[in-house]
C-alpha cells in the first residue's frame, strides 16, 4: 500500500469513528498541549525579563559601574548583603579617572537618583523618581521623546533647572495640557519642562513612566545623593568586544583606587544585562526541561491508547491482511501500513495539541501578568514527539499484523 493511501485510510478512520478517534488522540493532544503552553510561557517570561525588566533598567550593550549590583535575581545570603553594605561608594572623584581609561568612542554618563516631592499648580503633590544625569544618558538608554526636546550641552554644563518628564508625570501634573514650557516644582524649586519622554510601559504591572530627568549639575543632585556620591556610571561601548575591554580597564582602575590586593574580591559591581540575567537563564533552562518532561506522562498514556486501538484494528482487519498477503503483499508492506496509520493518528493528535497549547498560552497571557511567546522550536519538537509516539505505539501491532499466517488470516471472519 502506498504511503499516501495508508495516510488516507488513517484519516478516513478518524472521520468515520469520531468518538473512538477522540479518545485515541486525547492523550497525545493533552501532552503536546501542555508542552507547547509551558514552553511558550517560559519563553515569554524570558523575553520579558530580557527586554522589559532588565532591558529597561540596563541598556543593551552597556554596563553599569556601581558599589553593588543594581539587579539581583536569586537568593543572596546575609553575609553577602553585609559585604555589599560595607563597600565604598562610587563618587564624583571616580568619574574623571573612569572616563580617562575608556575608549574614545565609548559613551558614558553619570546617574544619581532618588525620591523627591514634586508639585504643579494643576495637581496635588506627590513623590517622584528624580534622575540626575550627564549629557549622554538619553543616548545610552536609547530613550526618545514624544514632544519637546532634550537638554542642551550648555544646560548640562550650567546645571540649568530644566526637566524631561515621563508620561505618567505628564498625565498627573498637567492633565489635558501640553506640559512643555510649564513649571514643575521639585523639592520646592522651580524647573521648566522641556520634553516628555516616550512611553516606557510597565514592569510586572508597575509603571515605568513615573520619573523626571534633570541635568546632573542642577540642584536636585545635592538632594538625592549627598557628599559627592553617585549611584552609577553607565558605560556603552561600540560592540561586545569593546565592552569587555572597557570593563577590564575600569575593573583594574577601581581595584587600584580601592587598594585591593590580587587575592581580594572586587568591592564594586560591573553589571551588564547578561550578568543580571545569569541566574534567570539557569532557572529558565530547568523550567524548559520540566515543561518538556512533565507532559511525557500524558504522551505515555497516549502511546498506550494508540497501541491498544491499533491492536483492535489488527484483530478487526485480520481477514483483509490475509487477502493482501495472498495477493502478494510482503511483511514489510503490512508493517509499513500499520506504522503509517499509527503515526498519522499520533501526528493528528499532536496537531490538535499544538493548536490547543498555543490557545492556552494566549489565554494565560490575556488573563494574567504572565507573558507568552510561542517558540518555533517547540512546535517542531511537538511534531517530532507525535511522530515518535506513533512509531513506538505502532511497532508491536504492526509487527503482529506482519507475522500473521495468510491461511489462518483468511479463515478469520
Amino acid at each position: 500500500m502506498p504511503l499516501y493511501e495508508a495516510v488516507r485510510l488513517a484519516l478516513a478512520t478518524i472521520r468515520v469513528q469520531k468518538l473512538k478517534s477522540f479518545f485515541t488522540l486525547i492523550g497525545v493532544a493533552i501532552g503536546v498541549m501542555f508542552l507547547i503552553a509551558v514552553v511558550s510561557i517560559v519563553e515569554g517570561m524570558g523575553r520579558y525579563m530580557e527586554e522589559d525588566l532588565v532591558g529597561k533598567i540596563i541598556a543593551k550593550g552597556s554596563f553599569e559601574v556601581r558599589d553593588r549590583p543594581n539587579i539581583q535575581i536569586g537568593d543572596v545570603d546575609e553575609a553577602e548583603w553585609r559585604s555589599w553594605r560595607n563597600r565604598p561608594r562610587i563618587t564624583e572623584d571616580d568619574v574623571p579617572a573612569v572616563g580617562a581609561v575608556l575608549a574614545p568612542s565609548t559613551r558614558w554618563a553619570i546617574l544619581a537618583y532618588g525620591q523627591l516631592g514634586a508639585e504643579s499648580r494643576y495637581a496635588r503633590p506627590r513623590r517622584l523618581e528624580v534622575n540626575c544625569v550627564s549629557e549622554d544618558w538619553f543616548a545610552i538608554k536609547n530613550m526618545g521623546l514624544q514632544s519637546g526636546r532634550f537638554p542642551t550641552a550648555q544646560e548640562y554644563a550650567l546645571g540649568t533647572p530644566v526637566i524631561v518628564i515621563g508620561d505618567d508625570v505628564k498625565e498627573h501634573y498637567f492633565p489635558g495640557l501640553d506640559p512643555v514650557g510649564r513649571e514643575l516644582r521639585i523639592a520646592g524649586l522651580p524647573y521648566e519642562v522641556i520634553g516628555v519622554a516616550e512611553k516606557q510601559g510597565s514592569i510586572f504591572g508597575i509603571s515605568a513612566d513615573k520619573f523626571v530627568v534633570v541635568p546632573y549639575e542642577a540642584p536636585a543632585h545635592r538632594l538625592v545623593n549627598r557628599f559627592k556620591v553617585i549611584d552609577a556610571i553607565i558605560v556603552k561601548s561600540d560592540n561586545e568586544t569593546a565592552m569587555q575591554a572597557d570593563m577590564e580597564e575600569v575593573r583594574q582602575l577601581l581595584r587600584t583606587r580601592h587598594h585591593l590586593r590580587p587575592a581580594q574580591r572586587d568591592d564594586f559591581s560591573l553589571q551588564t544585562s547578561d550578568s543580571a540575567l545569569a541566574f534567570w537563564k539557569k532557572i529558565q533552562g530547568y523550567l524548559v526541561i520540566a515543561g518538556v518532561a512533565l507532559p511525557a506522562i500524558g504522551l505515555v498514556v497516549g502511546a498506550i491508547v494508540i497501541m491498544n486501538i491499533m491492536l483492535v484494528a489488527v484483530a478487526e482487519r485480520t481477514h483483509e491482511i490475509g487477502i493482501r498477503k495472498a495477493l502478494g503483499a510482503r511483511r514489510t508492506d503490512i508493517l509499513r501500513q500499520f506504522l503509517v496509520e499509527s503515526t498519522t493518528l499520533s501526528v493528528v493528535g499532536a496537531i490538535f495539541g499544538i493548536l490547543s497549547g498555543v490557545g492556552l498560552a494566549k489565554v494565560v497571557a490575556a488573563v494574567s501578568p504572565l507573558p507568552a511567546a510561542v517558540a518555533l522550536w517547540s512546535v517542531f519538537v511537538a511534531v517530532g514527539v507525535g511522530i515518535g509516539v506513533g512509531v513506538v505505539a505502532g511497532v508491536y501491532p504492526a509487527s503482529r499484523a506482519a507475522r500473521l499466517d495468510p491461511v489462518v488470516a483468511l479463515r478469520n471472519e
